[in-house]
């Protein structure tokens, strides 16, 4: 695991393996962006000079090595792009994603020092966090490991304001490292991690972290009547779980619950994948491991509002005893559901984990999917949906998301597109109503589950949660971790009564 520290220090008088300088485009080429003073300086002023004729321009994740001026304690100097340069501050995207690029390219070193912008606290932590989301790998079941991740980033402070600085740091860290324990769980091998195993980590993070954790074994679902869960789950070898991870403060006036989905693999059961759909369906619980972290990280923040994940976990495959298209589902709360596909399972698992949320009577529920492949081909891979029985929830998560970097939009829940999910001739409703507009019915479909009264909105990160591209920024190839820190900063947002 990466280690952060920050330093007032002067960074060439650090020693490294590498220290890290931003650059960026502007209107009469190369300019060196704040943070790397003194190694200009060492360069004796001919360092964007030195940088234009090695070929560098400051583009957005362009990466330029160079030997360090004499003097300096670290013998390689790293100059990534910020894109365009500007007169003000950089953004945190930019900052984050020129971190990441810089502790990727820089992997298999022991230190590194970051002389980027960082002359505010939210510039040290948007710094810090993309360096150790850049820094990230997931290698568990590599027999020749590649290299390995950074060791150490030193993140280079100005004096005034380090007491701020090393606090956002240490925020940084908490989220971070949650997030890179997402994409541990999303990466991990369906044949390692099904739904009793996933309950065995979140309570061991229970243990470590001071966390109320509960399980909801098979046999206490079917007692309780969890028809969805288990309907989903029948066809496997490993039965399902609903785990419930809950955090509470002494001082909180609010509460939240974070419900996700779920399925350690998805086959689609009887209604069985093609084959080129199913060989990244390891991701399919990349909400559950979302929510998971988010719990987590408000706990190691300290945040001032109760946070519940509920963590619907199910492999969805075809057996003898696997549910069948046509089969009708008495729901967790009484509701019958028609499964006119087993590949729209996701819904089923959710349904009853929303309703079970809210008993407890939260003044949010959100629930985090890799719901639906309409999702993709509406927004692409980088954009989650979000849809809500509030608008100025709707919208608050849509700002939110954006604040943290995170691509979303948000859309409608048209109410002509329930009418064909709830004419089914045999139970209340269908697990499928139009194939226009996919993405939608299926956020309608959950809202069939939420209490009245109950504020809840609907994430679907299909896209964005498991990248099948190239690394780039801070975003690994695998999974990402979408959606935990809009998660987390709604959380600390609701905590401070906005």
């Amino acid at each position: 695991m990466t280690a952060l520290s920050v330093s007032t220090s002067s960074a060439v008088s650090l020693r490294a393996d590498a220290l890290v300088i931003g650059v960026a485009k502007g209107p009469k080429g190369l300019v060196v962006a704040s943070g790397a003073e003194a190694v200009v300086e060492a360069f004796e002023g001919k360092l964007a000079e030195v940088l234009t004729t090695l070929g560098a321009s400051g583009a957005e994740g362009e990466a330029v090595k160079l030997p360090a001026p004499a003097g300096a304690k670290a013998p390689l100097v790293l100059a990534v792009g910020l894109g365009e340069a500007v007169d003000g501050p950089y953004g945190a995207e930019e900052l984050r994603k020129a971190a990441g690029v810089a502790a990727r390219t820089l992997a298999g070193s022991k230190k590194v020092v970051l002389a980027l912008p960082a002359g505010s606290a939210d510039e040290a932590e948007a710094v810090a966090l993309g360096g150790l989301l850049g820094s990230y790998v997931f290698g568990a079941y590599k027999g020749e490991a590649g290299k390995a991740p950074v060791a150490e980033l030193v993140v280079a402070v100005e004096r005034k304001g380090s007491k701020e600085a090393k606090a956002a740091v240490e925020r940084a860290a908490a989220i971070g490292e949650e997030m890179n324990r997402a994409r541990d769980l999303v990466n991990t091998a369906p044949n390692d991690l099904n739904p009793k195993s996933f309950a065995a980590i979140a309570q061991a993070a229970g243990k470590e972290h001071g966390l109320k954790v509960e399980v909801l074994d098979e046999k206490a679902l079917a007692k309780g009547g969890f028809g969805g869960i288990l309907g989903v789950g029948v066809g496997s070898a490993n039965p399902p779980r609903l785990v419930k991870v809950a955090y509470t403060h002494p001082k909180a006036k609010a509460s939240l619950a974070f419900v996700g989905k779920g399925i350690t693999y998805d086959s689609g059961g009887i209604s069985l994948k093609p084959a080129g759909h199913n060989e990244t369906m390891k991701c399919d619980m990349a909400g559950a491991a979302a929510v998971f972290a988010a719990v987590v990280a408000a706990k190691r923040l300290g945040l001032q509002v109760n946070v519940t994940a509920w963590m619907a976990l199910a492999e969805n495959m075809p057996s003898g005893s696997a549910t069948r298209p046509g089969d009708v589902l008495r729901m967790y709360g009484g509701k019958t559901v028609e499964v006119l596909n087993t590949d729209a399972e996701g819904r089923l698992v959710l349904a009853d984990a929303i309703v079970k949320a809210g008993e407890e009577k939260p003044d949010v529920i959100v629930d985090v999917a890799t719901l639906t492949g309409a999702m993709v081909l509406a927004l692409g891979n980088r954009t989650f949906g979000v849809m809500a029985n509030d608008d100025a929830l709707r919208t608050r998560l849509h700002e939110t998301a954006g604040a943290v970097g995170e691509q979303s939009w948000p859309m409608p829940l048209p109410a002509d597109l329930r009418k064909g999910m709830v004419e089914s001739t045999v139970a209340d409703m269908a697990n499928m109503g139009e194939r226009m507009g996919g993405g939608l019915v299926a956020g309608l479909f959950l809202q069939e589950f939420v209490a009245e009264g109950t504020a809840w909105a609907h994430i679907d990160i299909a896209g964005p949660a498991f990248n099948e591209g190239g690394a780039s920024g801070y975003t690994p190839k695998g999974g990402t971790a979408s959606a935990v820190r809009t998660l987390v900063r709604f959380a600390e947002d609701t905590a401070a009564g906005k």
